[in-house]
């Protein structure tokens, strides 16, 4: 465990102690900041504050407040993708969440959002008929072990604690009551997924994974993950927020084929891009204006394209999702600037053909991003 040399306010970041630092907390809060930045310097007294108070609450140093001097540490602020200061970042045993802090920034709203993270997911239960869905379409994720102190459910809990945007209740028995389990064995993890509230399916986990975090954890990213979200204006904001690039599939309402089409290409071929990437689906009836930006209306749909928050970029034609490593092409044409090149001057193919730059559609969905006024732009921004 890592504990900041001054005994006081957030401890600060360097390449040097990253990894030690994420390593030795659960949960670890970073503010991105510059010393020139009126914005970081009004939160810094703050955050430094909220810092001790956390320490104090935790003394155990579950949790902890960080900091990262972005003019210090150009690594670190290219690494997680800096474009304003400050930022707030959360990491979770050593796992970037994607939410960002968006509440009031006072010492008292930042120790209630730590504690709100570290309350427990993961629901006690003494006899398999306590175990309730709240949702039809739930899957429940159920661990049987011998005691909490057993190594598989530490590692059972840390995978649970750093799921993010799932769809799976967690539940854990103890003893005797474990032991009563279908397999009759301890420590083992089952999962039931439902529809309608049927079980249409069953998986347990094979007993190498349960004492190998990076194992379990993809197995349950695998079962429990929101791959695909559906944007909405009343989550749009929080989506920017991410910072990540949308790839939307604009459907029509009741089109359910065009989302499971979509939705299974990217599960076939797309998962490893999630943490580059927000897959996305949103009602082409609700979100008209983009698709007038990209010069498409409700006769179009259904429509794929990009937002890079700088400019939207069009997929041809929706039915080439079916030809295999083309919708992931077209990403790694955006990641390579080739999208924006092509968009500017023409094809990479028309060689000899005389450049006439042009103006890619602006992005629509930065405009749903949190206001600017509590942030300073970085410096070649301004």
């Amino acid at each position: 465990m890592f504990y900041n040399p001054t005994d006081s306010g957030a401890v600060e970041l360097t390449e040097v102690n990253f990894e030690q630092i994420m390593s030795g907390h659960e949960l670890v809060m970073i503010n991105f900041y510059a010393d020139w930045c009126r914005f970081s310097n009004l939160l810094r007294p703050i955050y430094d504050d909220a810092a001790d108070a956390i320490a104090k609450e935790f003394p155990d140093g579950k949790a902890i407040l960080a900091k990262v001097d972005c003019d210090q540490q150009p690594a670190l602020q290219s690494k997680f993708q800096i474009t304003k200061y400050p930022t707030l970042k959360l990491m979770r045993n050593g796992k970037l969440i994607k939410k960002e802090f968006r509440g009031h920034r006072s010492v008292e709203a930042f120790t209630e959002f730590i504690k709100k993270q570290l309350e427990d997911p993961i629901k006690d239960f003494k006899n398999v008929s306590d175990i309730q869905l709240t949702e039809l379409d739930q899957t429940s994720v159920i661990g049987y072990f011998d005691s909490r102190d057993q190594p598989e459910y530490q590692i059972y809990r840390r995978v649970v604690t750093t799921m993010q945007q799932h769809k799976c209740q967690f539940y854990a028995g103890f003893g005797e009551s474990a032991r009563n389990n279908e397999t009759g064995e301890t420590p083992t993890i089952i999962a039931r997924s439902y529809n309608d509230g049927q079980v249409v399916d069953e998986q347990t986990v094979n007993r190498s994974k349960l004492s190998d975090f990076d194992q379990l954890f993809g197995w349950m990213i695998a079962l429990c993950s929101r791959l695909i979200r559906e944007i909405t204006f009343e989550n749009a904001e929080e989506l920017t927020e991410e910072g990540l690039p949308f790839l939307i599939l604009f459907y029509k309402d009741g089109d359910r084929e065009s989302i499971k089409k979509f939705t299974d290409v990217i599960q076939k071929e797309l998962t490893s891009e999630q943490e580059k990437i927000t897959f996305l689906t949103a009602d082409g009836n609700k979100f008209a204006h983009p698709l007038h930006h990209l010069g498409k209306g409700e006769d179009d749909l259904p429509v794929i394209a990009i937002d890079s928050f700088k400019h939207m970029y069009l997929f041809p034609k929706f039915e080439d999702i079916q030809i295999e490593g083309k919708l992931k092409s077209f990403i790694m044409d955006l990641y390579s600037g080739k999208l924006h090149r092509e968009f500017h001057y023409g094809p990479d193919s028309d060689k000899g053909k005389e450049e006439q730059p042009t103006k890619p559609p602006e992005s629509t969905f930065k405009k749903l991003a949190p206001s600017k006024n509590r942030y300073t732009l970085l410096k070649d921004e301004l």
